[in-house]
């Protein structure tokens, strides 16, 4: 896929779940220490978790981030 088709969906992936949601709970994650930033790059959202860049749709990186904040309890 060229970076502009995965862009468009990024957007629209985005206004389905919400950009506050996906921020939320990445600033959630980055309180309790589970990762280190996120952020968009490139069509994708890229997490920042044990040193290594994780690059996922954004569904996915919410659910990465719910099951990361569930994993500790919070």
């Amino acid at each position: 896929m060229d970076e502009e088709l995965l862009g468009n969906r990024m957007n629209l992936e985005l206004e389905s779940i919400g950009l506050n949601q996906l921020n939320d709970l990445g600033n959630k994650a980055i309180s309790l220490g589970l990762i280190a930033g996120h952020g968009h790059h490139g069509g994708q959202y890229e997490l920042l978790h044990q040193g290594k860049v994780v690059t996922l749709s954004p569904s996915e990186a919410v659910t990465y981030l719910e099951n990361l904040i569930r994993e500790v309890g919070a």
